[in-house]
């Protein structure tokens, strides 16, 4: 099966990777072109434009920052979507609106190709290794038929339903990391402010009841002081403001999450919208005039498991 790929950031772009590691016919597209030409050094091609890789390749990945950016890759002129025909599949690994996903699901579905969502989790640097967790949305039927390939580019593969249904829960994992981060940052300041070793609390809170993956990865790269956990402030507000719509779809009177919401908002107009998003912590870093620092924590999370055989959950 012939592939493009569309969006070569810092989570599409490792993705990518594991596809060109494992020698797949592979061709990829995105608007920084050294980044598209890297690409090519290694063994990958290109065109011009969305439309032309589609007409080319028999799977159409996305990896995009944003709902508008994805709805324009797939809907301009050159876009994706004039490029589609029968049984072509497009596979949107973005982390986007659930009722944007089906709505280009039915334009996908009207030239007669097929449409998945396969949002990731679990970090970039899993994403790397192939070890990242991949949820599905869509057709039973066509899950499998790319089943193979998430396997490659996924260890832990979870099919969750009709199309949409991965992006709402992308959504819903994405919201709890962020909270767990402030929460992180309140816990750590607490610790430093009574005067406990911060490498000690780390590892007592690892081995605690109160653990979690956020805490695992991102309260290193805190602690060493890069923050470098290479997802940004304005990903996590878009990723939010995905939540709250959500909820107030239904109707959910949420209570934490408006509060998390207007605590990444500061941060990203104090901070940056390009700013790493453990930096969210600096806020009280800086309002209790402390540094949450601890030796022989690492700049940047790096797996040190092999790729590892993938499987479906």
């Amino acid at each position: 099966m012939k592939i493009g790929f569309v969006g070569l950031g810092n989570v599409g772009g490792k993705l990518a990777e594991s596809l060109l590691r494992n020698k797949f016919d592979l061709t990829v597209i995105d608007i920084d072109e050294k980044l598209t030409n890297g690409f090519i050094t290694k063994g990958a091609s290109t065109e011009k434009s969305p439309n032309e890789l589609a007409r080319k390749v028999d799977l159409i990945i996305t990896c995009l920052p944003s709902p508008k950016i994805s709805a324009q890759v797939m809907e301009s002129k050159n876009g994706i979507i004039n490029g589609l025909s029968e049984n072509k599949i497009r596979l949107e690994m973005s982390t986007t609106d659930e009722s944007e996903v089906k709505r280009l699901g039915e334009l996908v579905k009207n030239k007669g190709a097929l449409a998945l969502d396969a949002p990731v989790s679990g970090g970039c640097h899993r994403a790397a290794t192939g070890n990242i967790s991949i949820f599905v949305g869509g057709e039973r039927k066509t899950f499998e038929k790319v089943l193979p390939i998430l396997k490659v580019m996924g260890k832990k593969i979870l099919h969750t339903g009709k199309l949409g249904s991965a992006s709402i829960l992308k959504v819903i994992t994405n919201y709890l990391a962020s909270v767990n981060l402030v929460s992180i940052g309140e816990a750590l300041t607490v610790a430093k402010k009574s005067g406990m070793d911060l490498d000690t609390t780390y590892k007592g809170i690892k081995i605690s009841s109160g653990n979690s993956f956020v805490h695992e990865t991102e309260s290193q790269v805190i602690l060493n002081g890069s923050y470098n956990i290479n997802f940004t402030m304005d990903l996590v507000v878009k990723d939010m403001s995905l939540f709250n719509k959500l909820s107030k779809k239904f109707n959910i009177p949420l209570e934490i999450s408006p509060i998390v919401f207007d605590i990444f908002k500061e941060g990203k107009k104090k901070y940056g919208s390009r700013a790493w998003s453990s930096m969210i912590v600096k806020r009280l870093e800086d309002s209790c005039k402390v540094q949450l620092r601890a030796k022989g924590f690492p700049s940047e999370l790096i797996d040190y498991e092999s790729e590892e055989k993938s499987f479906e959950i």
